[in-house]
């Protein structure tokens, strides 16, 4: 069995566990989390509950949370949606109306994170989405919802100006996305990105959710002699993909990875097979930001993260956190635990944070961050954009 299903599904039994136990208690603060659990997502799923669960510990170990002068414990319901997007919508209807959950944190992804905010929209229940980046989440003109990604182009637009500046023979691009709503969005971002830099687009095409073998689409790839190789998937989809180009040996100047090289489980997986794929997220180690939440800084977050999984924290954790740390800013000066007020304080949000600095345009996405692309380089993620944290430059080939 994959070694991330392993690790996903032994957390699964627990996260069942710890929903099905949990009973209702007037000094607790409840907060839904909808995640996919079991199924292709359960890899993702484990990440985001280890921000969640960081946040919530460490929210309880100061005293809980400051609700009008009255300190109350975090308490997080988990619940499996089997990486099934309708379930997720049944899933965030069920926290509310039979776990009485007072906040939701959204489920994984752009596509699963549209689907159910329709719920906390219909309930009034401010939900945040830690991983939700398409546009498409938030043109819903719904006031319920809010997300810390900025939108895909801001991960396009700076990968396509680094590679244009930095190799300016590179004029073909292929594409190859999963057929999911983020997958697929930020894809048709890069489309537009390179169009704009006169990179031409010899391939676009969508493979299928689950789909275990990608060498027909790479072998029309190959035939088209691109450049520039630009795939789009989640941690699962893009391993295989990374190996299955190998074995093919498919190779260009550049090769592009959404989302899995953030992840340390694709650089582990593929290993010298990871050299030199370039990448884009919304946060990294790296960055230096002083806050005014819980974990005060990214070092000290990065420092607590370390301490309790032994491993450095990639962007969705990083994400999972800070979305607690968002409540907990906005409940604390709402001074209530009313969902109309919290969700006020969350629309007012002007916060620094160890995530960044975060506000939320009118549609609930975040509005403030510049995300950094980085390049994995001898095993390790380098970022090199923008210049302020740059750690090294964009290298080209790749084998």
């Amino acid at each position: 069995m994959n070694k991330f299903f392993i690790g996903a599904m032994l957390t699964a039994a627990g996260l069942v566990a710890a929903s099905g136990a949990v009973a209702q208690d007037a000094q607790t603060i409840r907060i839904g989390a909808p995640l996919p659990i079991t199924g292709p997502l359960a890899p993702e799923a484990v990440k985001q509950q280890r921000g969640y669960d960081l946040w919530a510990e460490m929210a309880n170990k100061a005293g809980g949370i400051n609700v009008g002068g009255k300190r109350m414990k975090v308490e997080i319901v988990y619940a499996d949606y089997q990486s099934n997007t309708p379930r997720a919508v049944q899933t965030a209807e069920k926290l509310i109306t039979q776990d009485k959950v007072q906040f939701l944190f959204g489920p994984y992804g752009s596509g699963a994170a549209k689907a159910a905010s329709s719920v906390s929209e219909k309930y009034k229940v401010p939900m945040i989405a830690a991983t939700a980046s398409s546009s498409q989440v938030y043109d819903q003109g719904y006031k319920y919802l809010f997300g810390t990604f900025t939108p895909n182009d801001t991960l396009t637009e700076p990968i396509a100006e680094l590679v244009k500046t930095m190799a300016p023979g590179v004029t073909r691009v292929a594409i190859l996305a999963r057929n999911d709503l983020f997958p697929l969005a930020i894809a048709q971002e890069m489309e537009k990105s390179a169009a704009k830099r006169n990179i031409k687009v010899v391939f676009f095409e969508k493979y299928a959710i689950g789909t275990l073998d990608h060498a027909s689409a790479l072998s029309q790839i190959k035939a088209q002699s691109p450049h520039w190789i630009f795939a789009t998937g989640y941690t699962n989809d893009l391993v295989l993909m990374r190996k299955q180009m190998a074995d093919l040996g498919l190779k260009g100047q550049v090769l592009t990875m959404i989302a899995a090289p953030a992840y340390q489980e694709f650089i582990d997986a593929v290993g010298k097979q990871s050299d030199n794929i370039s990448s884009a997220s919304w946060w990294h180690p790296a960055v230096r930001y002083k806050g005014k939440d819980i974990f005060g800084s990214t070092e000290n977050f990065v420092k607590l993260f370390r301490a309790k999984y032994k491993s450095d924290p990639d962007y969705v954790e990083a994400s999972g956190a800070v979305s607690g740390a968002l409540f907990q800013m906005a409940i604390e000066r709402a001074g209530s635990l009313d969902g109309t007020k919290v969700r006020d304080e969350l629309a007012k949000t002007n916060e620094e944070t160890f995530w960044g600095p975060v506000r939320f345009g009118p549609t609930g996405q975040i509005n403030s961050l510049e995300p950094p692309v980085f390049q994995i380089q001898a095993g390790k993620p380098i970022i090199v954009h923008p210049k302020a944290i740059a750690q090294g430059a964009l290298r080209l080939g790749v084998k």
